[in-house]
């Protein structure tokens, strides 16, 4: 427990990055991180040892997440995607550009692939600890990453996407004036 504690103020940043990225608005992911604090500190005290407080954090997010999609498909709520909007303004520089179009692009992948993408590629998680955190077999997180991955690259790349970005991830010359413009 006092390894949680202690570190503490660096599992919130990391949960709120994953949830954000997931849920991509900003009120929505801290509702997450917030129900994720609470369970995991409701819990915290009872008699069950943990050594990986980061793994068992992230799996909490998964499965509040999962709640909330859930409760909000019996509820026939409003998607998250209206949000959408607030993202299609284009931005003047280009690293602003490219990390809204990896953040698009992420958005467009099947919610198991992009679930593993953001734990492995974003957050740092070794294959055993998203196996862990998702509850699935690690040849599993092994192939949704390969999918995932590769559909980013076929999406960022595709210039009828409006992504535009070459192999390297990089917009091509010309491109960026005719975005802005």
């Amino acid at each position: 427990m006092s390894d949680f504690v202690d570190d503490l103020d660096e599992h919130i940043r990391h949960l709120r990055r994953y949830a954000r990225a997931l849920v991509g608005h900003p009120e929505d992911a801290d509702d997450l991180v917030q129900e994720s604090l609470r369970r995991a500190l409701t819990y915290a005290n009872s008699e069950r040892e943990t050594a990986n407080w980061r793994a068992y954090l992230f799996r909490i997010l998964h499965n509040v997440r999962a709640d909330h999609l859930a409760r909000k498909a019996r509820d026939r709520e409003v998607p998250i995607d209206d949000y959408a909007g607030e993202l299609a303004c284009p931005a003047a520089q280009h690293g602003i550009m490219a990390v809204q179009d990896m953040e698009r692009a992420l958005g467009l992948l099947p919610t198991e692939q992009r679930e593993v993408v953001l734990l492995v590629g974003l957050e740092g998680l070794t294959y055993r600890e998203a196996t862990d955190v998702l509850d699935v077999p690690i040849g599993t997180v092994m192939s949704r990453l390969s999918r995932g991955r590769e559909a980013l690259r076929r999406i960022l790349a595709d210039p009828d996407t409006g992504m535009g970005l070459d192999d390297a991830g990089v917009v091509p010359d010309g491109e960026l004036e005719k975005r802005v413009v």
